[in-house]
This record gives structure tokens, C-alpha cells and sequence, in this order.
């Protein structure tokens, strides 16, 4: 399930349609996880599905609990024609309680229901967030800046819609959108030997073999008389040992 789930996100953009196969295949693995039913809901919406989207999207929902693809619900009902409709069910949220890429994104999908509606100056009203700041650029700002100048162009106002297109343009090289350098990774270990000795390699830890105390005492021992030899030498001049009498006056 999880690599249908990968293959999904890795083709998403290129090739919708297998990525949609490649979430239809997890959700027959795991149709009661939220994120694979997200995962369908996404890809269908890629495709042009939009009553599909919107079914796995309140599948999403409902499983989840969570009001982050509200967004994309708004889009899909207007993708379904249905612009009340995708207005209604951006008013059904606390927009003050979503995060704040959703909550950029929601305003977004509203002012096109307004457009579609024929609401012009409505739609330029949706984009009046505090998000829309020309002199800062967060993940959300380029397609903010994007949206306002399509309502401004629709408008007739074309030095702003100028303006707005010129800011999201400055936001997204800010932001590195676009920038495809390939990343190349380097082997750190390549000039290494083969099998690398290090003082870090001594056994140190628990894994190390237990030291043998009889061997320790029995070097301990032999050291010690050596150092009695060496501390008291054997005087050729003096008296043999009774021992060595008892020796004599038996012969």
C-alpha cells in the first residue's frame, strides 16, 4: 500500500492517470485509511474527475475528521459546474480554525466560484486576506499574487494585474519554484581501505571477550618471584640449609 501510495506522489504531475491506478491500488489494500482515500480523491481531481474527487474527498473527511482538502471540495464542485454549491461548502468552516495554507487556498477556490458566478468585484474581494502581502513570500504567496491578477485582468485593471504578475513571478524565484538543478549525492566512504582501523574499533562495550583472572594471577605470580630473586640473591658463601646437612652426614 505505502509504495502504490509513493508511486502516486512520484507521478502525480506527469502522468495522472497511472498515478490515479497507482491509488486505486492501495485503496483495495486499505480502503479505510484515510490518506489512500486523500490520495484517490487527489489524483481523480488531476484527472478531471470531479465526482469522483468530491466522493473520496467527503470519504477523506469523514474518516479523518480533518477540514484540510476543503479547498479542493470547493473546486470540485465548481469543476462540476455547480458554483453555489462549492460556495456553500466553503462557508460550512471556521476558515479562522484551518491552517494557514488552507485557509490561502480556500480563498482562492472561493474567488473562483465568484468568478464563475459573474461576481468580479466579489472575487477580487475573496483574495483580501491578510496573506496578501507583495513584500513577503511564504510557500502560498505565488499563486495568491497569481489569482489576484486574473480577477484584476478580468477587472480591465491591467497596470495591478501587471503588478500582481510581476510579484508572483519575484515570489517564486524567491522561493526556488522551478529551480530543477539535479542534486548529486557523493560516496563519503569512497577513498576509504577496505577495512579501516581506528582506535574507535577497540572492543570497549559489553560485546568484548571476558578477561581470564587465572591467567591474570598466574603472570602476577612469576612476575613476583622474580622480583624476590632479583631483591635477594643467593650468597654462595652461605650456610647450606638443614636440609642439605642431613644430606651429608647420611653419605
Amino acid at each position: 500500500m505505502a509504495r502504490h501510495l509513493a508511486m502516486a506522489a512520484r507521478l502525480i504531475d506527469e502522468d495522472p492517470e497511472r498515478a490515479h491506478q497507482h491509488a486505486l491500488a492501495a485503496s483495495r489494500r486499505a480502503g479505510r485509511v484515510a490518506v489512500v482515500r486523500e490520495s484517490v480523491a487527489i489524483t481523480a481531481y488531476a484527472m478531471g474527475d470531479f465526482a469522483l474527487a468530491l466522493r473520496e474527498l467527503r470519504t477523506y473527511r469523514r474518516i479523518s475528521g480533518n477540514d484540510d482538502q476543503i479547498a479542493l471540495i470547493v473546486d470540485s464542485e465548481r469543476g462540476m459546474g455547480r458554483p453555489d454549491r462549492a460556495l456553500e461548502e466553503a462557508r460550512s468552516v471556521d476558515r479562522s480554525a484551518l491552517p494557514t495554507p488552507t485557509r490561502v487556498a480556500l480563498a482562492i477556490a472561493m474567488s473562483g466560484a465568484r468568478l464563475d458566478r459573474g461576481e468580479l468585484e466579489l472575487a477580487l474581494g475573496e483574495l483580501e486576506i491578510p496573506e496578501l502581502n507583495p513584500d513577503l513570500a511564504f510557500e502560498w504567496s505565488p499563486a495568491l499574487f497569481d489569482a489576484r491578477a486574473a480577477v484584476l485582468e478580468d477587472l480591465g485593471r491591467t497596470d495591478e494585474a501587471a503588478f500582481w504578475r510581476e510579484r508572483a513571478e519575484v515570489a517564486s524565484a524567491a522561493l526556488g519554484h522551478g529551480d530543477d538543478d539535479e542534486m548529486i549525492i557523493e560516496d563519503a566512504y569512497e577513498d576509504l581501505p577496505d577495512d579501516p582501523q581506528t582506535d574507535d574499533d577497540a572492543e570497549t562495550d559489553d560485546d568484548a571477550a571476558p578477561e581470564d583472572p587465572t591467567e591474570d594471577s598466574a603472570v602476577d605470580g612469576s612476575v613476583a618471584e622474580e622480583q624476590r630473586a632479583e631483591a635477594d640473591p643467593v650468597d654462595p658463601a652461605a650456610p647450606a640449609s638443614d636440609d642439605a646437612e642431613d644430606a651429608e652426614r647420611a653419605e
